[in-house]
């Protein structure tokens, strides 16, 4: 039963390991709403694709979804947050095809 119960403690240290070199890409909060934000587009679709408009409750949530989205953005972009801390890393590697340095903040302040 030891050896049961150290097996099980060294999978959920992996476990937990893994998921947490996963949410320093993308926290959970962003990954699950996101999947929230396809799942109501999805619905809308789902409305069209019958040739019906959607309803308004629908179209509603997805505009309530775009500011969130947004809010959500400009919160893991400031200074300390998840993606300016991805993106620094990103910046130092001279094979991206993209300029990730430009919305980094310099030393006094300014962006790039």
């Amino acid at each position: 039963m030891s050896r049961e119960l150290a097996a099980i403690r060294q999978l959920l240290v992996q476990v937990i390991g893994f998921a947490r070199d996963a949410e320093s890409e993308i926290p959970e909060k962003m990954r699950r709403f996101a999947n929230y934000m396809h799942d109501v587009h999805d619905i809308k679709y789902m409305y069209e694709e019958h040739g019906v408009n959607p309803p308004q409750h629908v179209l509603r949530e997805i505009e309530r979804l775009d500011d969130r989205y947004r809010q959500l953005l400009k919160e893991m972009n400031l200074d300390g947050g998840v993606f300016e801390k991805v993106r620094r890393d990103m910046a130092s590697d001279p094979e991206n095809r993209y300029d990730h340095t430009r919305l980094l903040a310099k030393p006094n302040g300014e962006t790039k």
